[in-house]
């Protein structure tokens, strides 16, 4: 089992930038897939970033690509979401997932495939 805890969050600018960070802890952290979902003011949390075990393959949704980056430090036992160019349209509650993967170059995606997750952290842009 792994806990996760996020930071970073906070109200910025539009146009402003903001890095997320997600420490996991309690088992071996380069066994898990990562990802990045937010919830907006509606009720599903949807899906923002990916990165696979050995960290070479990240997945972004659309709406982010070019603005946001995914990375991991194993040694650390964190993942972060570097965030650019922020938009109004990205105010949520940010949530870091791990899920336990065998194969290190799969990125997972599908929300309801992550077993663990962070209690979320608050992004606000404001406009």
């Amino acid at each position: 089992q792994v806990q996760l805890v996020e930071s970073g969050g906070g109200l910025v600018q539009a146009g402003g930038s903001l890095r997320l960070s997600c420490a996991a802890s309690g088992h071996t952290f380069s066994s898990y897939a990562m990802g990045w979902f937010r919830q907006g003011p509606g009720p599903e949390r949807d899906f923002v970033a990916a990165i696979s075990r050995s960290g070479s393959l990240t997945h972004f949704v659309d709406s982010v690509k070019g603005r946001f980056t995914i990375a991991r430090d194993n040694a650390k036992g964190t993942v972060y979401l570097q965030m650019k160019s922020l938009k109004p349209e990205d105010t949520a509650i940010y949530y870091c997932a791990a899920e336990p993967e065998p194969n290190p170059y799969r990125t997972v995606t599908v929300r309801n495939e992550y077993t663990y997750w962070g209690q979320g952290t608050q992004v606000t842009v404001s406009s």
